[in-house]
């Protein structure tokens, strides 16, 4: 019993205060738990009736079952921390599979679309990332720069607080942090705050309330199940991978035939 997998057929079909509704739900997730349908209600700024209407919206029978559905997701994300890879080839691949799957399902069009509009206007596009994200991120600037974009990716430290000062408010800057807590895109972002500086700000995060998710203009859920080797993390990031590369495809598929000449992608037979 997953809230997403309840959840995810009727995304689509929300309202754009539904839509909202859904974030506030995702992004809160723990300080829900457990509260009456009048105290959420509070929480989002909404009435009691509109609240219960939104989670009938988005497949639940009541707020009772809401609740309980909130909780159990809550539970069986829950993960020990730094254990070592014991779950079985054959479970991990199942799990493997269906985060890759619920991190793609999840996401709306509208937010989708958002995002393809914004890149169509060929602005200057940051990626900023650091640990284990940063290594992803070198694929994606090269997808990125394949497809024409000017895409810039400071490596390091030192290069990132450079490139904070090339950003401007018409840029498009992805911050790329699984657990959305790093204190150096934190204060990043509070840095373009005090300097008036207003890019847009697109996030991948994991699927729980951090700062950074709550900084971003745009979040993207990213679903995968923490995994340790040696004291290393080792954890999956194909589900941000596979969030960029869904973007780029759909803007190949929105625009190809104005910036590729053809209507849409073109794959070998």
């Amino acid at each position: 019993m997953n809230f997403f997998e309840i959840v995810s057929p009727y995304l689509a079909g929300l309202s754009k205060n539904d839509q909202e509704l859904f974030d506030f739900v995702v992004k809160n997730m723990v300080e829900i738990r457990g509260k009456s349908i009048r105290e959420v209600a509070a929480m989002a700024y909404v009435s009691s009736a509109t609240f219960l209407r939104f989670v009938q919206k988005i497949g639940f029978s009541g707020y009772s079952e809401f609740s309980t559905v909130i909780k159990f997701t809550l539970l069986n994300q829950r993960a020990p921390e730094k254990q070592p890879f014991t779950v079985e080839q054959r479970d991990y691949r199942q799990e493997y599979l269906k985060n890759i799957n619920e991190s793609v399902r999840v996401i709306q069009a509208q937010k989708l679309e958002q995002v393809v509009n914004l890149l169509a206007q060929h602005p200057e596009v940051f990626f900023f990332a650091n640990g284990v994200s940063k290594h992803i991120t070198e694929y994606l600037y090269y997808l990125y720069t394949m497809a024409g974009f000017s895409v810039h990716f400071p490596r390091d430290h030192d290069y990132r607080r450079l490139a904070i000062h090339q950003v401007n408010s018409n840029s498009v800057v992805f911050i790329l942090s699984y657990h959305g807590n790093d204190d150096e895109h934190i204060t990043m972002l509070n840095d373009f705050h005090r300097a008036k500086v207003t890019p847009t700000i697109i996030s991948v995060t994991q699927a729980d309330n951090n700062i950074i998710q709550n900084l971003s203009d745009i979040n993207f859920y990213m679903f995968t199940d923490d995994v340790f080797l040696n004291g290393s993390d080792i954890t999956s990031h194909i589900s941000m991978m596979a969030i960029l590369e869904l973007i780029l495809y759909q803007y190949i598929e929105n625009y190809g035939q104005r910036d590729f000449n053809f209507p849409g992608i073109q794959t070998k037979q």
